[in-house]
């Protein structure tokens, strides 16, 4: 009988982990990038002896696949994708795929804001309590190689985008967070929210009463969905606004999470992360964690000295008393509000890059409010000029230098310059760690 053939879309970190994992359990592995795969990832295909292809993408070599295994970079309106599925090839994803071969519990984080964040927290909350942990996903090392090392966590840590859960189909979470959903990737979803938010709700599927499903209740869109679809799992809802039992509030002085079996309080002012937006992040943590049986002391302790998420409001230096945050992981208009509403100084706002269908209505109060200038930085400023040149001083740039230059001469002392871009950054960088990596550099050259 012949082997299975695994084709593996994408030669990244998700293509490479998942081509080792399925090359272990003795499937007919191929890998095809339609760009170039790096060095140091020919290296591991050569060492495991897969055979791969770049540049292109060979249709008698990819259809002939019993299953496809897709990168989450990859849309599915790409014609090798159509066709596999004219051919009822399953097109999966690398989450999909590495499920199948652990017995770990499955902790995932999702939301169009927070998740990294979130994510981070968690694992350093279990890292702190000792527990075997790994992380994975949109973060850390891929799942599947992993799970192909064999390393046997016993819990994995596993940030979702939507891309990635959209090849999900029997996969299951043990624990599922839903943080928030807000127009994100849209290009992607052909314009339509509906799509957008049916695929964040995937990281519920397939759960059971034993499961457990966390969800910010301040979030309309969440609530509605919920009301419309048949969540078997135990439902541990977040709040700022009102008291949750079981689930997880604050009040003015104090966080508490009540989860029926344990109740846990902490002063807000111990929370190493400030603001509502990263008080949701610490509720859903700690929701999680209070749940996988980790102390109340171990859990008081991670959440007050979480030392945060670089690129995501990391405050780096001040130069001549001006503060500048990089905020570079901030992709998408609801990430740039929540920005605008933590930092307390006047701001002079870095944004820009390859915009996704962005509707930046919902920042002009708070851009009135509270930002002297903005600093348009990407080879199309149309969309921020035409959006805020009635509202105050933009300016147009086509580099992070000249953006950082200009909006540190805009800055007076106790100002902040604020790199949050709401935009995705492939139109000058290779992604946000490099957008924000150069933010850093540009900094220091002043």
């Amino acid at each position: 009988m012949p082997r299975k053939r695994i084709v593996i879309l994408g030669g990244g970190i998700s293509g490479i982990g998942a081509s080792v994992l399925a090359k272990k359990q003795g499937f007919d592995v191929f890998v095809s990038d339609f760009g170039e795969i790096n060095d140091a990832n020919k290296i591991i295909l050569n060492n495991n002896t897969i055979k791969f292809e770049e540049k292109q993408h060979s249709s008698e070599l990819i259809l002939n696949a019993d299953e496809i295994i897709k990168s989450p970079g990859i849309p599915d309106t790409v014609h090798i994708i159509i066709s596999a599925k004219e051919k009822n090839i399953p097109v999966i994803s690398e989450i999909e795929f590495a499920a199948r071969y652990t017995n770990a519990k499955l902790i995932c984080i999702t939301g169009s804001n927070g998740k990294t964040t979130t994510t981070e927290l968690i694992y350093h909350i279990f890292k702190n309590a000792n527990m075997n942990v790994a992380l994975a996903g949109n973060v850390g090392k891929s799942f599947a190689m992993q799970v192909a090392e064999e390393e046997n966590f016993d819990y994995y840590i596993i940030e979702l985008s939507s891309f990635q859960l959209d090849g999900m189909h029997n996969f299951k979470a043990d624990i599922a967070i839903l943080l928030n959903i807000t127009p994100d990737h849209l290009d992607r979803y052909k314009y339509d929210f509906q799509n957008y938010t049916d695929s964040k709700f995937r990281i519920a599927q397939n759960m059971t009463s034993d499961d457990a499903f966390i969800y910010c209740e301040d979030d309309e869109i969440i609530l509605k969905e919920i009301k419309k679809r048949n969540i078997k799992a135990q439902m541990f809802p977040f709040s700022v606004k009102k008291k949750i039992k079981p689930g997880a509030y604050k009040t003015t002085e104090n966080i508490f999470i009540d989860i029926n079996t344990r109740n846990f309080k902490m002063e807000n002012g111990l929370l190493s992360l400030e603001g509502d937006h990263n008080m949701y992040n610490s509720m859903a943590a700690g929701i999680t964690t209070l749940l996988s049986g980790i102390s109340n002391e171990d859990l008081k302790n991670s959440l007050s000295d979480f030392a945060g998420v670089e690129h995501r409001l990391e405050k780096y230096i001040k130069v001549r008393g001006i503060q500048f945050v990089n905020d570079s992981k901030a992709t998408n208009v609801n990430s740039v509000w929540y920005a605008l509403q933590t930092i307390v100084a006047p701001i002079v706002l870095i944004m820009g890059g390859v915009d996704k269908g962005n509707d930046y209505g919902i920042l002009k109060d708070l851009v009135r409010r509270k930002v002297k200038a903005i600093v348009a930085m990407g080879i199309d400023n149309k969309p921020i000029l035409e959006a805020f040149e009635d509202v105050l001083p933009v300016y147009d740039t086509d580099s992070i230098n000249l953006a950082v230059k200009t909006a540190y001469q805009l800055a007076d002392e106790d100002d902040t310059v604020l790199l949050s871009p709401a935009c995705a950054s492939f139109d000058l960088f290779k992604n946000y760690e490099a957008r924000g990596k150069q933010f850093k550099n540009a900094i220091r050259d002043l």
